[in-house]
């Protein structure tokens, strides 16, 4: 099956190199580094006009555009599995937040993607739009808040590579996003709108969040929801379980977790296809379970099944899920026909699922994000 997937893949992704981009070492000012002009401080934020990218990258920006949505922040993920964050004797530095890892990974993929969300006016939000800009994200809709800082997240990993949150936002910038913020421009553009439930806990970024997914709506934009459940981040499970399911029904997409079944189930069996069934609302094009180590479900109206993960050593296993996503977003963003006939999905979940194992083979969620030639490669020979 590799060996003929390859070949599909292959002519799909056009195999080559990602374009070559600045290094922070390259462009020592600030503003340069980024792309911004003139740079203009509001008490909501920063209004910047930051990376877009070469001519070639806007062409195909007008047919095959990811947008994603939301958070973007730094993980400290501990050098050492298995230990308390008290315990941990150092931290690696990686940039993470879901949206952020599926823009990133889209645009590893070969895709074009764009990020629309807001970092504080601090270093580290720097170094993120940095990273975007390295990874030739268009960061046209990202804001800088001067009043809030950069969001931290700090990852508690166990011996088997799961992992534990420990979140810092009091309130960080990314929950201060206005909708009078919002590029609604760029949303348009978008082939697919890409986004998580974690905007949705607090204002001013839950109604941003609400107009930017119905500018997408309205645009005629295919929109993809990844709830990526973080009880810790709502006030109860109660409110989180309404908050998820309060958008539901509007996405055109829905990548979940066998927790995440669960929990908006209230404790039915993740496994059984009729539990899943419930979640499935009539628009939805399909619904995707990711299942870890032992790979995917998919459903649509006419087809169900699943398709086999590949088998790795996980070392941290931050960002899988978000590696799928790009993984598949990356192919309906250049083939809305894929989902047609029930091979050429499978075909593609198989290329999703690989993302996603090699993605758990690194430390952190982005640095660990693969290229297109990567998977290409671990389908060809899986990794062992």
């Amino acid at each position: 099956m590799a060996a003929s997937l390859l070949g599909s893949l292959t002519a799909a992704f056009h195999l080559g190199s990602a374009a070559a981009s600045n290094s922070p070492d390259q462009l020592k000012t600030r503003g340069l580094r980024f792309g911004f002009v003139g740079v203009p401080r509001r008490r909501s934020g920063l209004q910047v006009k930051a990376y877009a990218g070469n001519s070639e990258l806007q062409e195909k920006v007008k047919s095959s555009l990811v947008v994603c949505f939301g958070e973007m922040l730094i993980d400290f993920v501990p050098t050492t599995n298995g230990l308390s964050l008290a315990e941990a004797p150092a931290f690696k530095k990686a940039p993470g937040g879901a949206p952020a890892n599926v823009v990133v990974g889209v645009s590893r993929l070969g895709g074009t993607s764009a990020f629309i969300g807001k970092v504080g006016e601090d270093e580290f939000g720097y170094m993120l739009a940095n990273i975007l800009r390295q990874n030739n994200v268009n960061s046209e809709g990202m804001r800088f808040d001067p009043c809030a800082r950069t969001a931290l997240a700090f990852v508690t990993l166990k011996k088997d590579g799961e992992r534990e949150f420990m979140f810092y936002r009091s309130p960080s910038a990314d929950m201060l996003l206005q909708e009078s913020e919002l590029d609604f421009d760029l949303i348009k553009k978008a082939k697919i709108f890409h986004y998580g439930s974690i905007s949705l806990i607090t204002e001013p970024c839950k109604s941003a969040h609400i107009a930017a997914t119905k500018a997408a709506k309205e645009a005629g934009v295919i929109l993809s929801y990844d709830p990526n459940l973080r009880l810790p981040l709502w006030p109860s499970a109660e409110s989180a379980r309404e908050g998820i399911l309060s958008i539901w029904d509007t996405a055109d997409i829905i990548k979940i977790s066998e927790e995440e079944i669960s929990f908006l189930t209230h404790g039915d069996d993740p496994y059984d296809d009729n539990v899943v069934r419930k979640l499935y609302h009539p628009n939805l094009k399909v619904l995707l379970v990711t299942e870890g180590a032992e790979g995917c479900r998919y459903y649509t109206k006419e087809f169900n099944g699943r398709v086999k993960g590949l088998k790795v050593e996980a070392v941290d296993t931050t960002g899988a899920g978000d590696a799928f996503v790009a993984g598949i977003l990356s192919q309906l963003a250049t083939d809305t026909t894929l989902l047609q006939d029930e091979k050429r999905p499978r075909d593609a979940l198989y290329f999703a699922n690989a993302c996603g194992a090699l993605t758990v083979t690194e430390r952190g969620a982005i640095p660990a994000l693969p290229t297109k030639e990567a998977v290409l490669n671990a389908l060809l020979k899986p990794v062992a």
